[in-house]
């Protein structure tokens, strides 16, 4: 089985990130960490480069465990790039970094982690980076 891993660049990104790989690590299943795009923006700051592609798969190997990325773009709707990576890689959970926000935050944004939460027919590990 594999493990999804949602991954941006930033504290939220990471902690999703190390709490994934060290599932995999313990139950020796492979990753994929998914990077995607919103369809398209020119810049957008949570793609990764190919530099920080290649420290993630590192820190991946460092542990033993098998990764890979993959970086679909997405329209307007993140949780149909989330769906369609559990399926095509047979995902058996979905690791995701959230942030702190407040409840008027959430109330007035609304949350891409929270739809995810809800509508995956998957089990996800949820994480916070440390304070």
């Amino acid at each position: 089985m594999t493990i999804l891993i949602g991954y941006v660049p930033t504290p939220v990104g990471d902690a999703a990130l190390e709490a994934g790989l060290a599932e995999a690590a313990a139950h020796d299943e492979a990753v994929v960490v998914l990077n995607s795009t919103r369809r398209g923006q020119h810049v957008d700051t949570d793609q990764i480069d190919e530099d920080t592609a290649a420290k993630v798969l590192a820190r991946a190997d460092a542990l033993g465990v098998r990764a890979s990325l993959d970086q679909p773009e997405h329209g307007a709707d993140l949780l149909e790039a989330f769906t369609a990576a559990v399926e095509q890689y047979d995902a058996r959970m979905v690791v995701l970094g959230i942030r702190r926000r407040s409840p008027v935050g959430k109330l007035v944004m609304g949350s891409d982690a929270q739809r995810l939460l809800l509508e995956l027919d998957v089990p996800i590990l949820a994480v916070k980076p440390a304070r």
